[in-house]
């Protein structure tokens, strides 16, 4: 206790030392004030002038369609606009199972003779076995299967050319692939 109570006097003499050292004059502080805002008298150049928002309206008939294959081109298959009676597919049939899937995953697994007539056996990505006959349909591309024999199935596709038209083109699934 007795520390404290000398501490008490020193510790304010030394507030009091400090405090009068504040109160000094400041002339020289305000001399440097006024001359570094002579010496610094800068501009500050003008916003810049900006033009106001503009809202856009998609009009979509006023414009082209963004996903025809060409400008100009009109909405309407191009089957319709080209091809008046040449090869097409039949789009009013019911489809069959194997036309959901795209023929490179489709493999043929075997045959099946019965009664004198050939079945095919195609796997289907899913692991199912179908049979099939001449004349059915597999792929995505109406592929109709045209011959059956013990190494492979041909299959008839008819496809887009790209111009409008549609082609014909030979595919197959050989036993053994995949």
């Amino acid at each position: 206790m007795q520390f404290s109570k000398l501490a008490r006097p020193c510790l304010g003499a030394a507030l009091a030392v400090s405090l009068a050292g504040c109160a000094g004059d400041l002339r020289d502080l305000q001399q440097f004030v006024q001359e570094t805002k002579q010496k610094h008298s800068g501009s500050v150049d003008p916003l810049p002038q900006f033009e106001p928002y503009q809202n856009f309206e998609y009009e979509p008939t006023a414009l082209r369609d963004p996903f025809a294959s060409s400008p100009g081109v009109s909405e309407q298959p191009a089957t319709v606009a080209t091809n008046t009676g040449g090869l097409q597919p039949d789009q009013n049939r019911r489809r069959e199972p194997l036309e959901f899937f795209p023929l490179d995953t489709l493999s043929m697994v075997g045959v099946l003779e019965q009664n004198a007539v050939t079945w095919g056996l195609i796997q289907a990505p899913d692991s199912t076995i179908h049979r099939v006959l001449e004349g059915n349909y597999a792929g995505e591309n109406f592929g109709q299967i045209t011959r059956i024999s013990e190494e492979r199935i041909s299959i008839l596709e008819i496809v887009p050319d790209g111009l409008g038209a549609w082609v014909e083109r030979e595919a197959a699934l050989s036993l053994g692939e995949q």
